[in-house]
């Protein structure tokens, strides 16, 4: 199946999702994450039997060199980046301070893919396809995800569904793929839907990945670019996966990414909500380069989480982004609520309906 085209007509609302989003879900964000991808490559041996990291990182890395047997130079590769980790604020910001380094890059994209997948399987969301075939909602009814799909179907007839859908648009900045997995689970849920129906109706939704994802969901791609939420791949296909893992340098190449899209996307839009996102220096330029100062956004009204930031940091914000040409009207910024607090307080601005 090919994957979801975006919607030629431009979405009312969109949401920019960062890794504080997914944490509502139990993904790992900051510290956590860097020490899971710091424990699968440390990579070491002991009278020559490996003692620690990731059995199917090794693997995937001797798969790569094999038969040149130079694994040794991606072996020191993967001990920077597990030596880099203790002061790194991301994994991402590690191989962006290592931009050229191939053997940083490979180790990092395939511990990101490894990690993240382990930690899908692990999250509120994953679905044992052995056992019970659905979501156990009631785990996830203090989740932003949640309440978005209750604003999402309020007062909305199946077939005004694709409308609605195609009046929202998703930018996210997680390797995860949390936000589509939810939608097709909760979408067949409540309206009784079957597989293709569900499928045919999310091809209305916008939806970006920035820095690419650990692979496509078997339901919006091939079998062959494809892997199940939380699945364990092979060594090869683990390698393959890493492939679509984009750097920030990789993510911002207007000639190899989407960001022009994106870019026209947020221009485009009348409210802009963002969840869990950190407003780092590079992705808001990703979203708002300086250049468009000076042709301003058309969004007037503009939600975000900024748990635990304090005022001088929500104050740098918000006047970063009235200076790149968005929020010239009503800007909520608040520290003190969470991406599942944020939503109810302000549904009726929100809202879809």
């Amino acid at each position: 199946m090919p994957e979801p085209s975006a919607s030629n007509s431009s979405p009312k609302t969109v949401f920019m999702v960062g890794a504080g989003a997914s944490e509502e879900v139990d993904l790992p964000i900051g510290s956590k994450l860097t020490n899971f991808i710091a424990a699968a490559l440390n990579i070491k041996f002991t009278k020559f039997e490996k003692s620690s990291g990731d059995d199917l990182i090794y693997e995937a890395l001797c798969r790569a060199t094999h038969p040149q047997g130079s694994i040794g130079k991606f072996l020191e590769a993967a001990r920077r980046i597990y030596n880099g980790m203790a002061h790194a604020s991301s994994i991402d910001d590690f191989m962006h301070s290592q931009s050229g380094d191939k053997k940083i890059e490979l180790c990092g994209k395939l511990a990101i893919v490894r990690t993240i997948l382990q930690r899908e399987a692990k999250s509120k969301l994953f679905v044992d396809f052995f056992g019970n075939h659905h979501l156990d909602f009631d785990k996830l009814k203090d989740t932003w995800l949640y309440r978005l799909v209750q604003m999402l179907i309020k007062e909305c007839n199946v077939s005004d569904l694709a409308t609605r859908l195609r009046s929202i648009a998703f930018i996210i900045f997680n390797y995860d793929r949390c936000v589509e997995h939810y939608l097709y689970h909760a979408i067949r849920h409540y309206y009784g839907m079957n597989d293709s129906d569900v499928v045919e109706l999310l091809h209305n939704l916008q939806l970006y990945h920035p820095y690419g994802t650990v692979g496509s969901l078997p339901w919006r791609s091939s079998p062959g670019n494809a892997i199940a939420f939380g699945d364990t791949p092979d060594p090869m296909r683990l390698l393959h996966l890493a492939r679509q893992i984009k750097t920030f340098t990789e993510g911002t190449d207007e000639s190899s990414s989407d960001v022009n899209s994106i870019r026209s996307t947020v221009k485009a839009s009348s409210k802009l909500i963002f969840l869990g996102f950190a407003f780092h220096k590079m992705n808001i330029e990703l979203l708002l380069p300086n250049s468009m100062a000076h042709n301003p956004a058309g969004a007037e009204r503009i939600f975000a989480t900024a748990l635990g930031m304090s005022r001088d940091s929500t104050n740098f914000i918000v006047t970063d982004l009235r200076r790149r040409g968005i929020g010239g009207g009503d800007m909520q910024l608040r520290s003190d609520l969470t991406c599942s607090q944020l939503i109810p307080e302000y549904w009726h601005n929100m809202s879809f309906s």
